[in-house]
């Protein structure tokens, strides 16, 4: 094993970033209000792909404070669980998730390399553009979903217009995202994604875009993968 390979799959930087903000995590209008507005279509597009959850048991890579794991919970899962390498968006995910009381859900630090298990469903949302090896955090990903089951990812393409919606006009015009919240260079094309998924023993089930509406500030599934998608992966049953 090389030396990069030994390392923490996690960029510091961006830890400490998002560790700032975990305090107004679950503020809808707060610096995350992208996140609260594309989770709905998430959550609807995970459901319906992976022909509902009730029963399964879930797993949320990068979970941050949670929106996406309390949103698994609701929707019947038997069992989720938000893994992240940040204590303290943990500790806001946990403190809003006993408001709640959400049972079925739990919460763990640390890294997917370091858990062990098999889940009926692994997300990754909007972490591969955050973190140093994305192929290999999307193979760990594929390491823990149970044969025939299913992983989804979202992520921002590698295009001009993602460059000039998804940083310029998020961060610099509208003010959606803090500045510096992304790097173009990190984004990653579907073709990229896809390989990667290959490589790990999936198989490319869909790509649909996440288009985002200004006037409403609301997103809606597209055809157009441009700028915003979401990906459903299968693990092949005999894997």
């Amino acid at each position: 094993m090389n030396e990069e390979a030994r390392q923490p799959n996690a960029d510091a930087a961006e830890l400490e970033r998002f560790a700032a903000m975990a305090a107004q995590w679950w503020d809808p209008n707060g610096p995350n209000r992208p996140l609260h507005a594309m989770n709905p279509v998430r959550v609807g597009y995970i459901v319906e792909r992976a022909g509902g959850l009730a029963g399964g048991h879930c797993l949320d890579v990068g979970c941050g404070g949670g929106l996406l794991s309390e949103s698994l919970a609701s929707e019947g899962a038997e069992s989720v669980l938000g893994l992240d390498a940040s204590a303290e968006m943990l500790e806001v995910a946990r403190l809003h998730a006993e408001a709640g009381s959400l049972e079925n859900l739990e919460y763990r630090l640390g890294a997917a390399e370091e858990l062990e298990g098999e889940f009926d469903v692994v997300c990754c949302l909007e972490v591969l553009e955050h973190v140093p090896r994305p192929g290999e955090l999307l193979a760990e990903c594929a390491r823990l979903t149970r044969p025939g089951g299913h992983v989804f990812v979202s992520t921002l393409n590698r295009t001009l217009a993602a460059f000039a919606l998804g940083i310029v006009s998020a961060e610099f015009v509208l003010g959606l995202l803090p500045r510096g919240t992304h790097r173009y260079e990190k984004f990653i094309r579907p073709s990229e994604l896809e390989a990667w998924a290959r490589a790990a023993g999936l198989s490319a089930q869909d790509f649909t875009g996440l288009q985002y509406n200004p006037l409403h500030g609301s997103f809606r599934r597209s055809s157009n993968i441009d700028v915003n998608y979401i990906a459903h992966f299968n693990k092949a049953a005999g894997a």
